[in-house]
């Protein structure tokens, strides 16, 4: 995928998965990666960037394979987010499928 083009939705992905579940970093880029090729590199600065917006909330976790765990918990703000990007991409994918749509008609 194009990296503008991913850049562009990284933090609607990021905000859909946390919602599902709180996640800890390395499992976050697990599953954002099922969606986008992505790295800890992209994924952490996001993280903090999100964290500091206040759209996530974090705790700790103890772990038995290390060091406790950070997890992102989505805050009501961040709920908010969310759905305001899932509109913008909502509108945005319908408005380009719809023009991909006539293009392939005038072939």
């Amino acid at each position: 995928m194009n990296t503008q083009m991913k850049k562009g939705v990284l933090e609607l992905i990021v905000l859909l998965s946390v919602n599902k579940q709180d996640m800890y970093g390395y499992q976050l880029i697990e599953a954002v990666s099922k969606v986008v090729d992505v790295n800890d590199g992209t994924i952490y600065p996001l993280l903090k960037r999100l964290t500091n917006e206040r759209y996530f909330d974090t705790y700790l976790v103890e772990s038995t394979e290390g060091p406790p765990r950070k997890y992102y918990k989505l805050t009501i703000l961040g709920k908010e987010k969310m759905n305001e990007l899932l509109e913008i991409w909502s509108t945005f994918a319908t408005s380009v499928n719809n023009f991909i749509k006539e293009c392939e008609t005038h072939e």
